[in-house]
């Protein structure tokens, strides 16, 4: 198992699923234009929701090719790794809405396979990793996202301001 290359894509996806959330923290409602543009489906539910914004998509895949490039990839393999990420990450909300689940809500699997095992396996040959490296970066990302969830959310907002949605 080649270590260096699996922590690389894991660091990939973590930065890439982190920085939408810190944009969404830090910049409050600012430029959180939907992804999904409001649209909603024949369940009268939204397509994706409003955490998912083309804030949170343009920062999270800049922010990765950032790290691609400053860790010796590329930053067009950051950047399209981080991507596919949120895409995924985005597909699961619209799973997520199709079963009438709040946004926000979290399922264990759902919220965290898609948007780590998506990029991983498009871009296996370029970031030279094989299966047992996908399989590692995948479950190392769903420990990581469940571990910090569950610390995000016992954080208290600051007083006088609403917590913006996640991305």
């Amino acid at each position: 198992m080649n270590i260096l290359n699996a922590s690389q894509a894991l660091l990939l996806i973590v930065v890439s699923n982190s920085v939408p959330w810190a944009a969404g923290q830090l910049l409050g409602r600012r430029w959180a234009a939907p992804l999904d543009l409001g649209a909603v489906l024949w369940d009268g539910k939204r397509l994706f929701g409003s955490h998912k914004t083309w804030r949170g998509l343009v920062a999270g895949t800049l922010a990765s090719g950032l790290v691609g490039a400053f860790t010796g990839l590329s930053f067009v393999l950051g950047a399209g790794v981080g991507a596919v990420s949120l895409v995924a990450d985005a597909l699961s909300s619209a799973v997520k809405r199709r079963l009438r689940l709040a946004p926000g809500t979290e399922v264990l699997g759902l919220d965290q396979l898609p948007e780590a095992l998506l990029p991983l396996l498009i871009f296996a040959p370029a970031l030279s990793i094989g299966a047992l490296e996908i399989v590692a970066a995948t479950a190392a990302f769903l420990i990581l996202d469940v571990l910090v969830t569950r610390l995000r959310h016992r954080q208290p907002a600051v007083a006088g301001r609403r917590t913006p949605p996640q991305e």
